[in-house]
């Protein structure tokens, strides 16, 4: 393992970062001796120093939001949401711990005391994806910390650079290298360290394949925890509304925030027939005026570009795939720039196609589907593999009931796009979205076990039946 990691800024192939992968063993080794002297500070202590690392991302939420921009490709106005989700992440996690994973006693007379409490797990590996380079591992790392785990971080071979700012962010608050030590790799480096012995438990964020591939290498290690988070190929049903502008607006949204580069973004559009030709044209009018350009730009870019030529011409390919079988386009997808990846936001009706292929496509492409009734709508909102997060847009309460309950995915919304998640609520997916361990709110489940106890202080006698007279 000695390729050098580079990491490029995707809107001007500006190299932000390089250096060689590192030493998985030494990582582990040293999370090993750091963690149970870090589990032994009281609650109390670890609470504070992660409200120092707060703080210390507020210092530097100017530069750290700039270097999230660069590297990503992301608008800098989305870059600074990401950063102030970061600092919100702490009281999240410190509630989240309380509320999930706090103690419990229940005394029961002569029979003593019947006690809950939990305990972390050990050493967790944390592996992250580009998309949301600093909000996603801080996501992991803060309630892992809180929990009294240690922790070897290895963010995305794309985003490196963001991942050591705010590594950095935690040792200048007083956490410990030895703590959270930060694991730069490629996918080689990632499948090392998820097989370590010295790992308790795995964190991941990224792409279905990656996830299976983690899942199929632990299979035989039941004891080490696996948590799952990845990606979907969601669904957002238009159905009876008046609201055509309101409606196309939250397709958008759905489909095309962050360049399409959000696990919880729409991939698919299902669409009651009678409503197709205002809605959809609608939405086409809308991605029309859509400013794809550079972080910095101004007037300021709704989108920017993928993260980098091999996802461009990835998705460039799935369009004229789509379009060579029975597609038919709507907005075309274009390249502005052949040598670097922005791309306009494109739409295809795949409607006629006999197989649409059930991927997730990560990026700024939307297939519309156009049905006849309700039913229709949510058996098209099932017909993938995936679960993560689906949205109705329009319809009754009646109807909405009817899609909560059939549609299978973790995140439901109603005239929301699907990407709107709540810091207090779980965020995770079923089928190849996740495994049932969802993070978010959910996230201190994964990070603590739960030690069930009864005890009394001395010993009594309580044998009294089946014994023979002494």
């Amino acid at each position: 393992m000695t390729d050098e990691i580079v990491s490029t800024a995707p809107a001007t192939g500006e190299v932000l970062w390089r250096g060689r992968p590192g030493d998985v063993d030494d990582a582990v080794t040293r999370a090993g001796r750091g963690w149970s002297a870090w589990a032994a500070q009281p609650l109390a202590n670890r609470i504070e120093l992660l409200r120092r690392f707060a703080n210390e991302v507020r210092k530097d939420q100017d530069s750290l939001a700039e270097l999230i921009a660069r590297e990503t490709g992301k608008p800098l106005w989305e870059a600074k949401t990401e950063v102030e989700a970061v600092v919100a992440n702490v009281e999240g996690s410190v509630r989240a711990y309380a509320d999930r994973t706090g103690q419990r006693r229940l005394d029961s007379a002569l029979q003593g005391t019947a006690a809950l409490r939990h305990k972390p797990h050990g050493v967790m590996a944390v592996l992250t994806p580009y998309s949301s380079p600093a909000q996603i591992p801080a996501g992991a790392i803060i309630p892992a910390l809180i929990a009294g785990n240690a922790v070897v971080f290895k963010p995305s071979e794309k985003a490196p650079a963001v991942g050591e700012a705010l590594v950095r962010c935690f040792h200048r608050a007083g956490i410990s290298a030895n703590v959270l030590h930060l694991l730069v790799g490629g996918p080689a480096t990632g499948q090392e360290l998820v097989s370590h012995p010295g790992v308790h438990g795995v964190l991941f964020s990224g792409s279905a394949h990656a996830g299976i591939a983690i899942n199929r290498r632990l299979a035989s290690n039941p004891g080490k925890l696996i948590s799952l988070d990845m990606g979907g190929n969601n669904p957002v049903v238009v159905w009876d509304t008046p609201k055509i502008e309101d409606a196309a607006t939250l397709v958008v949204q759905s489909a095309f925030a962050s360049a399409g580069q959000r696990s919880t973004n729409a991939r698919r559009l299902i669409i009651k027939a009678d409503l197709y030709d205002a809605v959809v044209g609608e939405v086409k009018r809308l991605a029309d005026r859509i400013i794809v350009g550079a972080p910095f730009d101004n007037p300021a870019p709704f989108m920017g570009p993928v993260i980098d030529n091999t996802a461009a011409d990835g998705l460039t390919e799935s369009f004229v795939y789509l379009l060579s079988n029975g597609g038919r386009p709507i907005k075309h997808m274009v390249r502005p720039q052949p040598d670097l990846p922005f791309l306009t936001p494109a739409i295809i009706d795949t409607t006629g196609m006999s197989e649409r292929p059930d991927v997730e496509l990560f990026g700024p492409l939307l297939q519309v589907i156009r049905v006849d009734d309700f039913d229709a709508a949510i058996a098209e909102a099932n017909n993938t593999r995936f679960g993560l997060s689906a949205a109705l847009i329009g319809g009754s309460p009646q109807d909405y009931n009817r899609f909560w309950a059939n549609v299978r995915a973790g995140v439901l919304n109603w005239n929301r796009p699907t990407n709107a998640t709540s810091p207090g609520a779980p965020l995770g997916g079923v089928g190849l979205s996740g495994n049932h361990r969802p993070g978010g709110f959910y996230a201190a489940d994964q990070c603590a076990y739960p030690v069930a106890s009864t005890e009394v202080e001395q010993p009594r006698l309580t044998l009294g039946l089946g014994l023979r007279e002494g």
